[in-house]
């Protein structure tokens, strides 16, 4: 057992102290609903990039590279200025939902490199051009762009020409839980010297501006080299330092004055530190290096290729000699991570695949973020600000005054999507399972605690909405982790976890079957269900039809829900024969839903369309019902559906045996629809689908098809017949349109980044890999399918699953010329040495070319290509 793996085999609270200090900054809070008391609720324009630099957050704070402790009551990160900026660079720049022509984006470059599980060594890097960042050409440029319009970024301003910016290497390095060694590696890429001012600053998450308590806690030049960092709630941390840099004091309070014209009792601001640097007002700051915030700032003048070096010890119990061993032990950490890592890849040959998979969990590593929102207090406000708005009690998320969050979670993406969603948060779960069992354990059960999950049973979808409706997907996360786990731990399960999780998502299921199920009759309605922008309407809002949409995705994440409840029911049955009964409902829930959806309605019309062979939502209207015949994900998502039981785990279930035989008995025809049930398949095991054997050929038929669904990087969202053949739904004179868009969609449908319009999404893509397997797991290698479609080549479903995973990872992988997809076309992406081996993981990919797009650093979902990467375990 190597170094990290001992730290994570620590019990309770041993394990827990080692991540106590963690990567837990936001890299965005300005703009968050959290940070929102408008009287509109327009998050983004309440707190803008502008005013974050002036504007004390309520509920967390944000940094570049930064750390805090799990409370995130001291917090720590670089700002950097290059003498020409007009504010300093201590977070990132980016423009609103409102600004950016394809939604909200960061418009900086900065890449997660390394990181373990305790966060006992971490690294990453950010480039920070030398010349004035251009927060001005980036927005009015975008601003004036049409959906139809690239956007335009920072490589295309010429900022980085002659490579004239700074690497900033930030690491950290644990000595022990409360000693964090930082070291901040400065290289000029350049071909001249230039200036650096590098700033490590330190200071309190504001708890005492609110009304609640009036304790204040301090930060005070201690002696030279040393700043001492006091919290009536922790252990007093000294902060050491190296050289004679100039020490900048101010506190973490709002600058009301700038923000709102309003003059305030505090004389020195949040603000202070970069007003003194950058418009040198010395009154900004305070001459008695005492406050709330600290700045340590080290002005440096680095050759052309030269380097400097910055390093800090953050320490509880300080040696005599803070920096006698600080390289020792970053060595020290340094090759632990690297041995934990062998280890974790010793199947892997390939040094790309394995450089691409470390970025992708050190990305999800460096995505775990303090959150903290209390919804009564955030709709009431607080006794020591002023009052929110009437309408703020019966708007956003007002239903939801139960919710009480302040942990750490992970995030899909620090900065454009700096909080949980909990469909996200499942498939998070999976790579981070990879590296660290026991947090995604952790992260699937929190989501079902009471100060989460609603009373009536409903998962938060994500803080813009948290009634909205992800799709079901968290039991499937948990039965996928449980089993990672147990292999983990030498097939020892961990059954306490599946039996609380699964407990919780009885209430889950419930809420799902009285909620979304408009006529009773096992068809389900959703909403979006995370499917913005692929369809003909917003299936979140009123229908301009009138109606409803009976939904094939919402109906067979349904029918997946149930077959991962009765599969969990059925391991729980194992010490506790009273959940056979249990799977027993489970499987008579998903076999009424089978037959729903293929059922024929009162007028004839069904989900199922048996001239396409392809699955459709139907739109149901006092007029009559249609469908709505868009070739898309919607019709794959019946794949999901699908359970394999072997006959030994059958055997002993001898009350779920009998129920089920009776059950099936009773209802032939569901039988026959569904199961093939008295057809034995391979290794006597028993198939639970939507799809039986010609159905699910037809339906592959159309998704291998490289003219519709499949394209060299993975499975498209929409199919690609729609670029010659759109579809168009007539109504009340208007028309509605969908067509095939490789990259960003170009109507604003629904949201921000409104995105499925034939993009590659990693996570139903993932789901549909799973799929086959299982399918595979019950016909065999003698099932094949032709793949592609019309090709001749005819694969195993086993093989066709590892075929769509190989076209999923060229997206990152260099191909025979040397270039990864995920980059496009830019040159300096694909060539320059210090750009071509760092891994940006978007949050979807183009249809036809894989170039990634949206947002940067969505190492959440797309995460789960670490996992594609590993060789099989389980």
């Amino acid at each position: 057992m190597n170094a990290e793996q001992e730290r994570l085999s620590d019990p309770g609270r041993a394990q827990m102290k080692h991540r106590i200090w963690g990567p837990y900054l936001a890299d965005r809070q300005w703009g968050t609903v959290r940070e929102d008391y408008s009287q509109t609720g327009n998050a983004w324009q309440y707190v803008n990039h502008d005013a974050s630099r002036s504007k004390a957050y309520r509920w967390g704070e944000e940094g570049i590279g930064g750390v805090c402790d799990y409370n995130q009551l001291i917090c720590i990160a670089p700002s950097l200025w290059n003498g020409k900026d007009p504010i300093l660079k201590d977070n990132y720049f980016g423009l609103s939902g409102w600004d950016g022509n394809h939604g909200e984006d960061v418009k900086e470059y900065y890449y997660y490199l390394d990181n373990t599980p305790t966060h006992s060594y971490m690294k990453m890097l950010y480039k920070y051009p030398q010349s004035e960042f251009p927060y001005g050409r980036l927005y009015s440029e975008n601003k004036k762009r049409g959906k139809k319009d690239p956007e335009y970024e920072l490589i295309d301003t010429g900022i980085f020409d002659d490579d004239r910016y700074f690497d900033v290497f930030i690491e950290y390095a644990k000595r022990t839980e409360e000693d964090i060694l930082i070291r901040i590696h400065a290289l000029n890429r350049g071909p001249e010297a230039a200036h650096l001012d590098i700033i490590p600053q330190v200071w309190f998450r504001n708890t005492w501006s609110w009304g609640y308590e009036d304790y204040k806690p301090v930060l005070q030049f201690l002696k030279p080299g040393v700043i001492s960092i006091e919290h009536n709630k922790l252990m007093t941390y000294q902060l050491f330092y190296e050289g004679d840099p100039e020490l900048l004091f101010c506190d973490n309070e709002t600058n009301t004055l700038r923000l709102y014209g309003v003059p305030s009792p505090s004389q020195y601001f949040k603000d202070g530190i970069n007003d003194y640097i950058t418009k040198g007002n010395k009154a900004a700051v305070n001459p008695e290096l005492t406050g709330t915030k600290a700045g340590i700032r080290y002005k440096l003048h680095i050759p052309a290729g030269g380097e400097s070096v910055i390093r800090l010890r953050l320490v509880v119990n300080p040696p005599s000699e803070p920096f006698s061993d600080f390289n020792m032990i970053f060595e020290k950490r340094i090759s632990e991570a690297n041995q934990f890592y062998a280890e974790l890849q010793s199947g892997i040959e390939k040094q790309d695949e394995r450089n691409i998979q470390r970025q992708a969990l050190a990305g999800m590593l460096w995505s775990k973020q303090f959150y903290y929102l209390d919804v009564r207090r955030w709709l009431n406000g607080d006794p020591a600000q002023p009052k929110p708005p009437e309408s703020r009690l019966s708007g956003r998320n007002s239903e939801w005054v139960h919710l009480n969050n302040s942990q750490i979670i992970s995030m899909p993406d620090k900065w454009e999507y700096p909080w949980y969603a909990s469909w996200d948060l499942a498939f998070h779960c999976i790579p981070l399972a990879m590296v660290d069992p026991k947090f995604a354990k952790d992260q699937l059960t929190l989501l079902t605690k009471e100060w989460y999950m609603h009373p009536n049973g409903q998962l938060p979808a994500y803080e813009w909405n948290f009634s909205d409706v992800n799709p079901p997907v968290h039991a499937w996360a948990t039965w996928r982790v449980y089993k990672m786990d147990q292999k983990k731990n030498n097939g020892k399960p961990d059954t306490l976890f599946l039996e609380t999780v699964f407990h919780k998502l009885l209430l889950n299921f419930t809420w799902w079957v009285n909620r979304k199920d408009k006529s009773n009759k096992n068809i389900f309605q959703g909403g979006f269900l995370g499917l913005d922008n692929i369809g003909v309407f917003d299936r979140s809002a009123e229908l301009p039809t009138g109606g409803y949409i009976e939904q094939a995705d919402g109906t067979a994440w349904m029918a997946m829900y149930s077959l991962n409840l009765m599969r969990i029911a059925l391991e729980l049955s194992k010490t506790n024969p009273v959940y056979q009964e249990m799977a027993t409902k489970f499987l008579e829930h998903f076999l009424y839903i089978a037959g729903a959806l293929s059922h024929m309605g009162e007028d004839d019309i069904n989900l199922w369309d048996e001239e396409d062979k392809f699955f459709y939502d139907v739109l149901r209207t006092p007029q009559g019902s249609t469908r709505l015949k868009v070739r898309s994900m919607v019709g794959l998502i019946p794949l999901f559906a699908v359970e394999v039981i072997d006959h030994e785990a059958m055997k002993d279930c001898p009350e779920f045996i009998k129920r089920m035989e009776w059950f099936l008995n009773y209802r032939p025809d569901l039988a026959n629809l569904v199961s093939r049930w008295n057809i034995r398949g391979m290794g006597e095991r028993k198939l639970f689908s939507l799809l039986r054997g010609h159905r699910l050929k037809r339906i592959l038929k159309r998704m291998l098809d490289e003219t519709e669904f499949l394209s060299d990087y993975g499975i498209r969202a929409l199919s690609k017949y729609h670029e010659t053949h759109p579809y168009v739904f007539k109504s009340n004179g208007s028309a509605f349109m969908v067509d095939y868009q490789p990259a960003e969609s170009e109507s604003a449908l629904f949201g921000g980044n409104s995105n499925w319009r034939g993009p590659i999404w990693m996570p139903v893509n993932f789901l549909i890999i799973e799929s086959l397997q299982r399918f595979y797991h019950y016909y065999g290698h003698e099932f094949v399918v032709e793949c592609p479609t019309n090709s001749g080549k005819f694969l195993s479903l086993n093989e066709i699953a590892l075929e769509i995973e190989k076209r999923l990872t060229r997206i990152f992988l260099k191909d025979k010329d040397g270039n990864r997809p995920v980059y496009g076309d830019n040159p300096k992406f694909k060539n320059d040495p210090h750009f071509m081996d760092h891994i940006p993981f978007y949050e979807y990919f183009h249809g036809d070319n894989g170039r990634g797009i949206g947002a940067s650093h969505q190492t959440g979902w797309t995460g789960l290509i670490a996992k594609m990467l590993h060789p099989r375990i389980d």
